[in-house]
């Protein structure tokens, strides 16, 4: 979260600091608005399956041996417990 706001700071005072009008092919334009929708990624349960989740992180009770799929990735990961780290949390499946 703390990434996600310093990079768009730091985009936003580029802006300001030198405005430049610059053309864009549409492929730009479209690669563009794909990868703004994969960093806008929320954390939310679908069904049985949960988007967006970061690995190594803790889950939610709800989410307990039930699998996801990392927003930057894409790849499976299951919501385990293990007694050498005695908490829930996102695991490659």
């Amino acid at each position: 979260m703390l990434k996600r706001f310093l990079v768009s700071t730091a985009l936003v005072g580029a802006a300001l600091v030198a405005p430049t009008a610059v053309s864009l092919p549409a492929s730009a334009t479209v690669q563009a608005a794909a990868g703004a929708s994969a960093s806008a990624c929320t954390y939310k349960r679908d069904g049985n399956v949960w988007r967006c989740i970061t690995p190594g992180a803790f889950c939610p009770k709800a989410a307990h041996n039930r699998y996801g799929y990392a927003k930057v990735t894409n790849k499976r990961y299951k919501c385990t417990y293990k007694s050498s780290d005695p908490y829930w949390r996102w695991r490659r499946a």
